[in-house]
């Protein structure tokens, strides 16, 4: 009889502990995150720290708000000033010189592409057979791929973008029929949070 009564004990501290311990641990992990992420911004923005104005340098992340400030007039002075000739005129300097043309274009295009405004952003999240034809995985249609680079074929081929789990800055680009590309219900940020979230984060519209 004591010893089911102690088991019963140790049975109710553990569930209070794991209770406990489950309920608290996503706000500390995302406290942590977020602490961890301030601090290495910070350590990159390290040189931003004797830009700014000295009655700034005494607030702790100063650095941090300086340069969205920053990036906010900047984009104030864009619109107003009508800066966009200018903007275009570096961007060609820059794609004339070598490898300068490479880098920059690369990572042009890559921010582009999470620009809903850009005609080279992601256009729709579709699901595909890879890496295998019974398995399926979920990507970004990106562009119709012209005929001259598949010429023996008439059928429509598409690029599809497929992000990797957690870091969905990798991934594989393949070329695949549109016949085998399944458009599904999910817009560009839920699919971003399932794939980020291997599957854990669903949305919330379909719980």
């Amino acid at each position: 009889m004591k010893k089911n009564y102690f088991f019963k004990v140790w049975h109710d501290i553990q569930t209070l502990f794991l209770s406990g311990l489950f309920t608290l641990l996503p706000f500390t992990l995302t406290i942590a995150l977020f602490i961890f992420s301030f601090k290495l911004i910070n350590s990159w923005l390290e040189p931003v720290y004797h830009l700014e104005p000295i009655y700034l340098r005494s607030i702790p992340g100063s650095q941090l708000f300086f340069v969205i400030g920053a990036i906010f007039f900047f984009g104030l002075l864009i619109r107003l000033l009508f800066l966009e000739p200018i903007i275009h005129f570096l961007e060609k300097i820059f794609f004339k010189i070598p490898l300068m043309k490479q880098v920059y274009g690369g990572f042009k295009q890559l921010v582009n592409a999470f620009s809903a405004q850009s005609e080279f952003a992601f256009k729709q999240v579709v699901v595909v057979p890879f890496p295998t034809a019974v398995s399926y995985s979920i990507g970004f249609l990106t562009s119709e791929i012209p005929q001259q680079i598949l010429p023996f074929t008439q059928e429509k081929f598409f690029y599809v973008f497929i992000p990797t789990t957690p870091n969905p800055t990798s991934g594989f680009l393949i070329q695949i029929a549109q016949k085998d590309i399944i458009p599904i219900d999910l817009n560009r940020q839920e699919a971003m949070s399932l794939i980020i979230s291997g599957g854990i984060i669903q949305p919330d519209r379909f719980k």
